[in-house]
Protein backbone atom coordinates (compact mmCIF):
# COMPACT_ATOMS: atom_id res chain seq x y z
CA UNK A 1 0.00 0.00 0.00
CA UNK A 2 1.54 3.37 -0.99
CA UNK A 3 2.50 6.01 1.61
CA UNK A 4 -0.44 8.24 2.67
CA UNK A 5 -0.26 11.88 3.70
CA UNK A 6 -2.01 12.92 6.93
CA UNK A 7 -5.03 14.34 5.09
CA UNK A 8 -5.34 11.22 2.92
CA UNK A 9 -4.92 8.91 5.92
CA UNK A 10 -7.80 10.68 7.71
CA UNK A 11 -9.84 10.42 4.53
CA UNK A 12 -9.18 6.65 4.35
CA UNK A 13 -10.15 6.25 8.01
CA UNK A 14 -13.48 8.04 7.57
CA UNK A 15 -14.08 6.27 4.27
CA UNK A 16 -13.62 2.82 5.81
CA UNK A 17 -16.10 3.82 8.52
CA UNK A 18 -18.59 4.78 5.80
CA UNK A 19 -18.08 1.48 4.00
CA UNK A 20 -19.17 -0.35 7.16
CA UNK A 21 -22.38 1.70 7.41
CA UNK A 22 -25.74 -0.04 6.75
CA UNK A 23 -27.53 0.05 3.35
CA UNK A 24 -28.66 3.55 2.42
CA UNK A 25 -25.57 5.17 3.92
CA UNK A 26 -22.98 6.99 1.82
CA UNK A 27 -20.85 4.38 0.04
CA UNK A 28 -17.98 4.66 -2.39
CA UNK A 29 -17.56 1.51 -4.50
CA UNK A 30 -14.26 2.11 -6.14
CA UNK A 31 -11.41 4.38 -5.30
CA UNK A 32 -8.45 4.52 -7.72
CA UNK A 33 -6.30 7.20 -6.08
CA UNK A 34 -5.74 9.23 -2.97
CA UNK A 35 -7.28 12.27 -4.62
CA UNK A 36 -10.46 10.31 -5.34
CA UNK A 37 -10.71 9.45 -1.63
CA UNK A 38 -10.50 13.10 -0.64
CA UNK A 39 -12.94 14.16 -3.38
CA UNK A 40 -15.45 11.47 -2.46
CA UNK A 41 -15.21 12.33 1.21
CA UNK A 42 -15.66 16.06 0.50
CA UNK A 43 -18.71 15.38 -1.70
CA UNK A 44 -20.29 13.10 0.91
CA UNK A 45 -19.93 15.73 3.62
CA UNK A 46 -20.98 18.74 1.56
CA UNK A 47 -24.72 18.21 1.57
CA UNK A 48 -25.31 18.58 5.35
CA UNK A 49 -23.54 21.96 5.26
CA UNK A 50 -25.60 23.10 2.30
CA UNK A 51 -28.77 22.25 4.20
CA UNK A 52 -27.89 24.87 6.83
CA UNK A 53 -28.87 27.62 4.40
CA UNK A 54 -32.35 27.69 6.03
CA UNK A 55 -30.84 28.25 9.47
CA UNK A 56 -32.32 31.35 11.16
CA UNK A 57 -29.93 33.45 13.21
CA UNK A 58 -31.78 34.74 16.27
CA UNK A 59 -31.58 34.97 20.05
CA UNK A 60 -33.42 32.30 22.09
CA UNK A 61 -37.04 32.99 23.02
CA UNK A 62 -37.32 35.39 25.94
CA UNK A 63 -33.80 36.81 25.58
CA UNK A 64 -32.29 39.72 23.68
CA UNK A 65 -29.08 41.51 22.77
CA UNK A 66 -28.52 45.06 23.97
CA UNK A 67 -27.06 47.60 21.55
CA UNK A 68 -24.35 50.04 22.71
CA UNK A 69 -27.05 52.74 23.06
CA UNK A 70 -29.20 50.43 25.19
CA UNK A 71 -26.20 49.49 27.33
CA UNK A 72 -25.62 53.16 28.15
CA UNK A 73 -29.22 53.50 29.35
CA UNK A 74 -29.07 50.29 31.39
CA UNK A 75 -25.81 51.35 33.04
CA UNK A 76 -27.38 54.68 34.02
CA UNK A 77 -30.34 52.86 35.59
CA UNK A 78 -28.04 50.47 37.44
CA UNK A 79 -25.90 53.37 38.63
CA UNK A 80 -28.94 55.03 40.25
CA UNK A 81 -29.93 51.74 41.90
CA UNK A 82 -26.49 50.66 43.13
CA UNK A 83 -25.60 54.18 44.33
CA UNK A 84 -28.70 54.13 46.52
CA UNK A 85 -27.83 50.68 47.91
CA UNK A 86 -24.33 51.89 48.78
CA UNK A 87 -25.71 55.08 50.32
CA UNK A 88 -27.56 52.87 52.77
CA UNK A 89 -24.42 50.94 53.73
CA UNK A 90 -24.82 47.73 51.69
CA UNK A 91 -21.89 45.46 50.75
CA UNK A 92 -21.64 43.79 47.34
CA UNK A 93 -22.04 40.01 46.94
CA UNK A 94 -22.08 37.55 44.04
CA UNK A 95 -23.15 33.88 43.84
CA UNK A 96 -22.98 31.24 41.06
CA UNK A 97 -25.41 31.44 38.14
CA UNK A 98 -26.48 27.88 38.94
CA UNK A 99 -27.13 26.10 42.23
CA UNK A 100 -27.64 22.51 43.31
CA UNK A 101 -31.19 21.66 42.28
CA UNK A 102 -32.12 20.59 45.82
CA UNK A 103 -31.22 24.10 47.07
CA UNK A 104 -33.94 25.66 44.91
CA UNK A 105 -36.76 23.11 45.12
CA UNK A 106 -39.75 23.73 47.40
CA UNK A 107 -38.85 27.41 47.85
CA UNK A 108 -41.09 29.01 45.22
CA UNK A 109 -44.48 27.32 45.53
CA UNK A 110 -46.32 27.00 42.22
CA UNK A 111 -43.51 28.90 40.48
CA UNK A 112 -41.08 26.00 41.04
CA UNK A 113 -42.09 24.69 37.62
CA UNK A 114 -40.44 27.76 36.07
CA UNK A 115 -36.94 26.77 37.23
CA UNK A 116 -34.47 25.87 34.46
CA UNK A 117 -32.87 22.49 35.18
CA UNK A 118 -29.47 21.73 33.64
CA UNK A 119 -28.57 18.40 32.08
CA UNK A 120 -26.47 16.29 34.44
CA UNK A 121 -22.90 16.30 33.10
CA UNK A 122 -20.76 16.10 36.20
CA UNK A 123 -22.53 14.01 38.81
CA UNK A 124 -24.54 16.91 40.29
CA UNK A 125 -28.14 17.89 39.55
CA UNK A 126 -28.06 21.64 38.89
CA UNK A 127 -30.53 24.43 38.12
CA UNK A 128 -30.13 28.03 37.00
CA UNK A 129 -30.95 30.43 39.80
CA UNK A 130 -34.57 31.65 39.80
CA UNK A 131 -33.88 34.71 41.94
CA UNK A 132 -31.09 36.17 44.09
CA UNK A 133 -32.84 35.67 47.45
CA UNK A 134 -32.54 31.90 47.86
CA UNK A 135 -28.81 31.91 46.91
CA UNK A 136 -28.30 34.68 49.50
CA UNK A 137 -29.99 32.58 52.18
CA UNK A 138 -27.82 29.61 51.19
CA UNK A 139 -24.72 31.82 51.45
CA UNK A 140 -25.67 33.00 54.96
CA UNK A 141 -26.31 29.44 56.19
CA UNK A 142 -23.20 27.97 54.54
CA UNK A 143 -20.89 30.66 55.95
CA UNK A 144 -22.71 30.92 59.32
CA UNK A 145 -23.26 34.67 58.81
CA UNK A 146 -25.73 36.08 61.34
CA UNK A 147 -25.82 39.73 60.29
CA UNK A 148 -25.33 41.35 56.87
CA UNK A 149 -26.59 44.19 54.71
CA UNK A 150 -25.87 43.30 51.10
CA UNK A 151 -26.72 44.20 47.51
CA UNK A 152 -26.46 41.91 44.50
CA UNK A 153 -26.91 42.67 40.79
CA UNK A 154 -27.07 39.59 38.58
CA UNK A 155 -28.96 37.61 35.96
CA UNK A 156 -31.71 35.11 36.79
CA UNK A 157 -33.65 32.71 34.58
CA UNK A 158 -37.33 31.67 34.48
CA UNK A 159 -39.15 29.38 32.04
CA UNK A 160 -42.23 31.58 31.76
CA UNK A 161 -43.98 32.88 28.66
CA UNK A 162 -42.11 36.07 27.82
CA UNK A 163 -43.92 39.32 27.04
CA UNK A 164 -41.21 41.51 25.57
CA UNK A 165 -43.40 44.61 25.26
CA UNK A 166 -44.02 44.53 29.03
CA UNK A 167 -40.39 43.91 29.92
CA UNK A 168 -40.86 40.23 30.81
CA UNK A 169 -38.04 37.91 29.75
CA UNK A 170 -36.73 34.43 30.48
CA UNK A 171 -33.29 35.86 31.21
CA UNK A 172 -33.16 39.14 33.08
CA UNK A 173 -31.29 41.16 35.67
CA UNK A 174 -32.36 41.57 39.28
CA UNK A 175 -31.03 44.20 41.67
CA UNK A 176 -31.49 43.07 45.27
CA UNK A 177 -30.95 44.73 48.64
CA UNK A 178 -31.36 42.67 51.82
CA UNK A 179 -30.83 43.12 55.55
CA UNK A 180 -30.11 39.92 57.50
CA UNK A 181 -30.01 39.78 61.29
CA UNK A 182 -32.01 40.04 64.50
CA UNK A 183 -33.13 43.66 64.96
CA UNK A 184 -35.99 45.55 66.58
CA UNK A 185 -39.29 45.22 64.66
CA UNK A 186 -39.94 47.11 61.43
CA UNK A 187 -36.83 49.34 61.41
CA UNK A 188 -35.08 47.39 58.58
CA UNK A 189 -38.44 46.94 56.83
CA UNK A 190 -39.05 50.70 56.85
CA UNK A 191 -35.58 51.34 55.43
CA UNK A 192 -36.28 48.91 52.56
CA UNK A 193 -39.42 50.83 51.65
CA UNK A 194 -37.54 54.13 51.93
CA UNK A 195 -34.89 52.77 49.52
CA UNK A 196 -37.61 51.72 47.09
CA UNK A 197 -39.04 55.24 47.14
CA UNK A 198 -35.59 56.85 46.67
CA UNK A 199 -34.80 54.67 43.63
CA UNK A 200 -38.16 55.09 41.89
CA UNK A 201 -38.07 58.85 42.50
CA UNK A 202 -34.46 59.07 41.31
CA UNK A 203 -35.27 57.26 38.06
CA UNK A 204 -38.04 59.83 37.33
CA UNK A 205 -40.52 57.23 36.12
CA UNK A 206 -43.58 59.20 37.16
CA UNK A 207 -45.93 58.67 40.09
CA UNK A 208 -45.86 55.32 41.85
CA UNK A 209 -47.56 53.49 44.69
CA UNK A 210 -46.17 50.84 47.03
CA UNK A 211 -48.73 48.26 48.14
CA UNK A 212 -48.01 46.54 51.46
CA UNK A 213 -49.55 43.63 53.32
CA UNK A 214 -48.44 40.91 55.73
CA UNK A 215 -48.54 37.17 55.16
CA UNK A 216 -49.66 36.67 58.77
CA UNK A 217 -52.69 38.88 58.10
CA UNK A 218 -53.50 36.89 54.96
CA UNK A 219 -53.19 33.58 56.80
CA UNK A 220 -55.36 35.04 59.55
CA UNK A 221 -58.01 36.03 57.00
CA UNK A 222 -57.97 32.53 55.48
CA UNK A 223 -58.31 30.98 58.95
CA UNK A 224 -61.23 33.12 60.12
CA UNK A 225 -62.99 32.68 56.76
CA UNK A 226 -62.87 28.90 57.06
CA UNK A 227 -60.12 27.92 54.61
CA UNK A 228 -58.57 24.55 55.55
CA UNK A 229 -54.92 25.04 56.53
CA UNK A 230 -53.84 22.59 53.82
CA UNK A 231 -55.24 25.01 51.19
CA UNK A 232 -53.61 28.20 52.53
CA UNK A 233 -50.80 28.24 49.93
CA UNK A 234 -53.12 27.38 47.04
CA UNK A 235 -55.63 30.09 47.96
CA UNK A 236 -52.83 32.59 48.57
CA UNK A 237 -51.63 31.90 45.03
CA UNK A 238 -55.11 32.70 43.70
CA UNK A 239 -55.34 35.95 45.67
CA UNK A 240 -51.95 36.92 44.22
CA UNK A 241 -53.60 37.10 40.76
CA UNK A 242 -55.97 39.92 41.72
CA UNK A 243 -53.70 42.49 40.07
CA UNK A 244 -54.21 40.69 36.74
CA UNK A 245 -57.70 39.14 37.10
CA UNK A 246 -61.07 40.33 38.39
CA UNK A 247 -62.39 39.10 41.73
CA UNK A 248 -65.04 37.14 39.82
CA UNK A 249 -62.36 35.16 37.95
CA UNK A 250 -60.24 34.65 41.06
CA UNK A 251 -63.30 33.43 42.98
CA UNK A 252 -64.08 31.00 40.14
CA UNK A 253 -60.54 29.61 40.35
CA UNK A 254 -60.81 29.17 44.13
CA UNK A 255 -64.15 27.38 43.97
CA UNK A 256 -63.95 25.37 40.74
CA UNK A 257 -60.24 24.60 40.43
CA UNK A 258 -59.17 24.53 44.07
CA UNK A 259 -62.31 23.13 45.68
CA UNK A 260 -63.06 25.97 48.10
CA UNK A 261 -66.62 26.30 49.41
CA UNK A 262 -68.40 29.26 47.72
CA UNK A 263 -69.38 30.89 51.01
CA UNK A 264 -65.74 30.75 52.20
CA UNK A 265 -64.59 32.41 48.97
CA UNK A 266 -67.21 35.16 49.45
CA UNK A 267 -65.96 35.85 52.98
CA UNK A 268 -62.39 36.13 51.64
CA UNK A 269 -63.65 38.57 48.98
CA UNK A 270 -64.98 40.92 51.66
CA UNK A 271 -61.41 41.34 52.95
CA UNK A 272 -59.10 41.15 49.93
CA UNK A 273 -60.90 43.90 48.03
CA UNK A 274 -60.01 46.46 50.76
CA UNK A 275 -57.14 48.92 50.54
CA UNK A 276 -56.21 52.14 52.33
CA UNK A 277 -53.71 53.66 54.77
CA UNK A 278 -53.17 53.55 58.50
CA UNK A 279 -56.93 54.00 59.01
CA UNK A 280 -57.55 50.59 57.38
CA UNK A 281 -55.03 49.03 59.78
CA UNK A 282 -57.02 50.49 62.69
CA UNK A 283 -60.26 49.25 61.09
CA UNK A 284 -58.90 45.69 60.84
CA UNK A 285 -57.95 45.82 64.53
CA UNK A 286 -61.66 46.32 65.26
CA UNK A 287 -62.85 43.60 62.88
CA UNK A 288 -64.88 41.08 64.97
CA UNK A 289 -63.40 38.05 63.17
CA UNK A 290 -59.83 39.14 62.47
CA UNK A 291 -59.29 40.57 65.96
CA UNK A 292 -59.71 37.03 67.32
CA UNK A 293 -56.74 35.67 65.31
CA UNK A 294 -53.34 35.90 67.01
CA UNK A 295 -51.32 35.79 63.75
CA UNK A 296 -53.35 38.56 62.17
CA UNK A 297 -53.03 40.76 65.25
CA UNK A 298 -49.23 40.36 65.18
CA UNK A 299 -49.18 41.39 61.53
CA UNK A 300 -51.46 44.37 62.13
CA UNK A 301 -49.33 45.49 65.05
CA UNK A 302 -46.21 45.44 62.91
CA UNK A 303 -47.93 47.35 60.09
CA UNK A 304 -49.06 50.05 62.52
CA UNK A 305 -45.46 50.46 63.71
CA UNK A 306 -44.24 50.40 60.11
CA UNK A 307 -46.55 53.27 59.13
CA UNK A 308 -45.15 55.32 62.06
CA UNK A 309 -41.59 54.86 60.75
CA UNK A 310 -42.62 55.55 57.16
CA UNK A 311 -44.19 58.82 58.30
CA UNK A 312 -40.89 59.79 59.96
CA UNK A 313 -39.05 58.90 56.72
CA UNK A 314 -41.50 61.11 54.79
CA UNK A 315 -42.78 58.39 52.45
CA UNK A 316 -46.04 57.23 54.10
CA UNK A 317 -48.14 58.93 51.39
CA UNK A 318 -46.53 56.62 48.80
CA UNK A 319 -47.66 53.48 50.64
CA UNK A 320 -51.05 51.75 50.63
CA UNK A 321 -52.21 48.87 52.84
CA UNK A 322 -53.68 46.47 50.25
CA UNK A 323 -55.23 43.22 51.49
CA UNK A 324 -55.16 41.71 47.97
CA UNK A 325 -51.34 41.71 47.87
CA UNK A 326 -50.14 38.14 48.38
CA UNK A 327 -46.67 37.71 46.76
CA UNK A 328 -46.90 34.05 45.70
CA UNK A 329 -43.41 32.95 46.80
CA UNK A 330 -43.56 30.47 49.68
CA UNK A 331 -40.64 31.85 51.67
CA UNK A 332 -42.30 35.13 52.77
CA UNK A 333 -43.30 35.13 56.44
CA UNK A 334 -44.26 38.72 57.34
CA UNK A 335 -44.49 42.13 55.68
CA UNK A 336 -44.65 42.03 51.87
CA UNK A 337 -44.65 44.92 49.41
CA UNK A 338 -44.83 45.68 45.71
CA UNK A 339 -44.35 48.96 43.80
CA UNK A 340 -46.45 49.80 40.74
CA UNK A 341 -46.34 52.80 38.44
CA UNK A 342 -49.58 54.71 38.27
CA UNK A 343 -50.92 54.80 34.72
CA UNK A 344 -50.54 58.55 34.21
CA UNK A 345 -47.79 59.13 31.62
CA UNK A 346 -45.11 61.67 32.49
CA UNK A 347 -45.41 63.29 29.04
CA UNK A 348 -48.50 63.95 26.93
CA UNK A 349 -47.07 62.05 23.93
CA UNK A 350 -46.44 58.95 26.02
CA UNK A 351 -48.70 55.91 25.88
CA UNK A 352 -49.49 54.18 29.18
CA UNK A 353 -47.27 51.08 29.42
CA UNK A 354 -48.54 48.22 31.57
CA UNK A 355 -45.37 46.66 32.96
CA UNK A 356 -46.79 45.36 36.25
CA UNK A 357 -44.74 45.79 39.40
CA UNK A 358 -41.37 47.53 39.07
CA UNK A 359 -40.07 46.59 42.54
CA UNK A 360 -41.09 44.11 45.23
CA UNK A 361 -39.93 42.35 48.37
CA UNK A 362 -40.75 41.37 51.91
CA UNK A 363 -39.70 39.59 55.07
CA UNK A 364 -38.50 35.97 55.02
CA UNK A 365 -37.48 34.91 58.53
CA UNK A 366 -37.43 31.15 57.94
CA UNK A 367 -35.52 30.74 54.67
CA UNK A 368 -31.96 30.63 56.07
CA UNK A 369 -33.06 28.01 58.62
CA UNK A 370 -34.15 25.73 55.75
CA UNK A 371 -30.47 25.47 54.71
CA UNK A 372 -28.94 25.23 58.20
CA UNK A 373 -28.45 21.63 59.44
CA UNK A 374 -29.59 22.65 62.92
CA UNK A 375 -32.37 24.91 61.64
CA UNK A 376 -30.85 28.11 63.07
CA UNK A 377 -32.90 31.05 61.82
CA UNK A 378 -31.55 34.37 60.57
CA UNK A 379 -34.40 36.88 60.08
CA UNK A 380 -34.18 38.70 56.72
CA UNK A 381 -36.00 41.40 54.83
CA UNK A 382 -35.26 42.75 51.37
CA UNK A 383 -36.35 44.17 48.05
CA UNK A 384 -35.72 43.62 44.36
CA UNK A 385 -35.79 46.28 41.63
CA UNK A 386 -37.28 45.20 38.27
CA UNK A 387 -34.58 46.63 35.99
CA UNK A 388 -35.94 45.12 32.74
CA UNK A 389 -39.41 46.57 33.25
CA UNK A 390 -37.99 49.97 34.13
CA UNK A 391 -35.77 49.75 31.05
CA UNK A 392 -38.87 49.11 28.87
CA UNK A 393 -40.36 52.40 30.06
CA UNK A 394 -37.15 54.35 29.47
CA UNK A 395 -36.81 52.77 26.01
CA UNK A 396 -40.32 53.87 25.08
CA UNK A 397 -39.51 57.45 26.06
CA UNK A 398 -36.27 57.38 24.07
CA UNK A 399 -38.21 56.41 20.93
CA UNK A 400 -40.86 59.09 21.46
CA UNK A 401 -38.43 61.95 21.99
CA UNK A 402 -35.64 60.71 19.72
CA UNK A 403 -33.01 61.17 22.42
CA UNK A 404 -29.45 60.81 21.18
CA UNK A 405 -27.28 58.65 23.38
CA UNK A 406 -23.50 58.85 23.53
CA UNK A 407 -22.13 55.31 23.42
CA UNK A 408 -18.58 56.20 24.48
CA UNK A 409 -17.03 58.48 27.09
CA UNK A 410 -14.18 59.69 24.86
CA UNK A 411 -13.10 63.20 25.84
CA UNK A 412 -10.37 63.96 23.31
CA UNK A 413 -9.63 62.91 19.72
CA UNK A 414 -6.07 63.04 18.44
CA UNK A 415 -6.06 64.21 14.79
CA UNK A 416 -3.68 65.35 12.09
CA UNK A 417 -4.20 67.16 8.75
CA UNK A 418 -1.03 65.75 7.17
CA UNK A 419 0.59 62.50 6.10
CA UNK A 420 3.32 60.58 7.96
CA UNK A 421 2.26 61.73 11.45
CA UNK A 422 1.21 58.38 12.92
CA UNK A 423 4.23 58.20 15.25
CA UNK A 424 3.56 61.67 16.66
CA UNK A 425 -0.14 60.84 17.13
CA UNK A 426 0.72 57.62 18.95
CA UNK A 427 3.16 59.42 21.29
CA UNK A 428 0.57 62.13 21.95
CA UNK A 429 -2.33 59.76 22.70
CA UNK A 430 -0.13 57.67 25.02
CA UNK A 431 0.60 60.87 26.98
CA UNK A 432 -3.14 61.56 27.29
CA UNK A 433 -3.96 57.98 28.33
CA UNK A 434 -1.20 58.04 30.95
CA UNK A 435 -2.75 61.23 32.38
CA UNK A 436 -6.11 59.44 32.73
CA UNK A 437 -7.75 61.27 29.82
CA UNK A 438 -10.18 59.24 27.66
CA UNK A 439 -8.85 59.56 24.11
CA UNK A 440 -9.15 58.03 20.64
CA UNK A 441 -7.48 58.26 17.25
CA UNK A 442 -8.25 56.98 13.76
CA UNK A 443 -6.62 53.64 12.88
CA UNK A 444 -5.07 54.90 9.61
CA UNK A 445 -1.54 55.93 8.72
CA UNK A 446 -2.64 58.97 6.73
CA UNK A 447 -6.24 59.94 7.54
CA UNK A 448 -7.84 63.05 6.05
CA UNK A 449 -8.77 65.78 8.55
CA UNK A 450 -12.44 66.19 7.60
CA UNK A 451 -13.48 62.56 8.34
CA UNK A 452 -11.71 62.86 11.70
CA UNK A 453 -13.69 66.00 12.61
CA UNK A 454 -16.96 64.46 11.39
CA UNK A 455 -16.34 61.43 13.59
CA UNK A 456 -15.96 63.69 16.63
CA UNK A 457 -19.23 65.49 15.86
CA UNK A 458 -21.12 62.21 15.34
CA UNK A 459 -19.76 60.63 18.52
CA UNK A 460 -20.16 63.75 20.69
CA UNK A 461 -16.43 63.99 21.49
CA UNK A 462 -15.93 67.50 22.94
CA UNK A 463 -12.24 68.19 22.16
CA UNK A 464 -9.77 67.56 19.34
CA UNK A 465 -6.00 67.95 19.55
CA UNK A 466 -4.38 68.58 16.14
CA UNK A 467 -0.72 68.04 15.38
CA UNK A 468 1.01 68.78 12.04
CA UNK A 469 4.33 69.99 10.64
CA UNK A 470 3.89 73.60 11.77
CA UNK A 471 2.78 72.59 15.29
CA UNK A 472 5.68 70.16 15.63
CA UNK A 473 8.18 72.83 14.49
CA UNK A 474 6.81 75.45 16.96
CA UNK A 475 6.39 73.01 19.90
CA UNK A 476 2.65 73.62 20.14
CA UNK A 477 -0.59 71.64 19.75
CA UNK A 478 -3.87 73.02 18.43
CA UNK A 479 -6.79 72.39 20.76
CA UNK A 480 -10.17 72.55 19.02
CA UNK A 481 -13.64 72.73 20.59
CA UNK A 482 -15.92 70.50 18.53
CA UNK A 483 -19.07 72.43 19.49
CA UNK A 484 -17.82 75.96 18.77
CA UNK A 485 -15.12 74.97 16.23
CA UNK A 486 -12.75 77.43 17.89
CA UNK A 487 -9.03 76.54 17.89
CA UNK A 488 -6.28 77.74 20.23
CA UNK A 489 -2.55 77.01 20.22
CA UNK A 490 -1.25 75.40 23.43
CA UNK A 491 2.37 74.73 24.34
CA UNK A 492 3.01 71.02 24.16
CA UNK A 493 4.09 70.80 27.82
CA UNK A 494 0.87 72.55 28.95
CA UNK A 495 -1.53 70.45 26.88
CA UNK A 496 -2.57 67.91 29.52
CA UNK A 497 -3.19 70.59 32.15
CA UNK A 498 -5.27 72.67 29.71
CA UNK A 499 -7.41 69.67 28.70
CA UNK A 500 -8.00 68.68 32.33
CA UNK A 501 -8.99 72.27 33.14
CA UNK A 502 -11.52 72.40 30.27
CA UNK A 503 -13.00 69.00 31.15
CA UNK A 504 -13.45 70.01 34.80
CA UNK A 505 -15.32 73.16 33.73
CA UNK A 506 -17.70 71.37 31.34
Amino acid sequence: MPQLGLLHWRAWTVLLGQLRRPPGAVCIRAVRSHSQVAEALFTSQLKPHQEKSNFIIKTPKGTRDLSPQQMVVREKILDVVVSCFKRHGAKGLDTPAFELKEMLTEKYGEDSGLIYDLQDQGGELLSLRYDLTVPFARYLAMNKVKKMKRYHVGKVWRRESPTIVQGRYREFYQCDFDIAGQFDPMIPDAECLKIMCEILSGLQLGDFLIKINDRRILDGIFAVCGVPESKFHAICSSVDKLDKMSWKDVRHEMVVKKGLAPEVADRIGNYVQCHGGISLVEQMFQDPRLSQNKQALEGLGDLKLLFEYLTLFGVAEKVSFDLSLARGLDYYTGVIYEAVLLQTPVHAEEEPLNVGSVAAGGRYDGLVGMFDPKGHRVPCVGLSIGVERIFSIVEQRMKIFGEKIRTTETQVFVATPQKNFLQERLKLIAELWDAGIKAELMYKNNPKLLPQLHYCENMGIPLVVIIGEQELKEGIIKLRSVASREEVAIKRENLVAEIQKRLSES
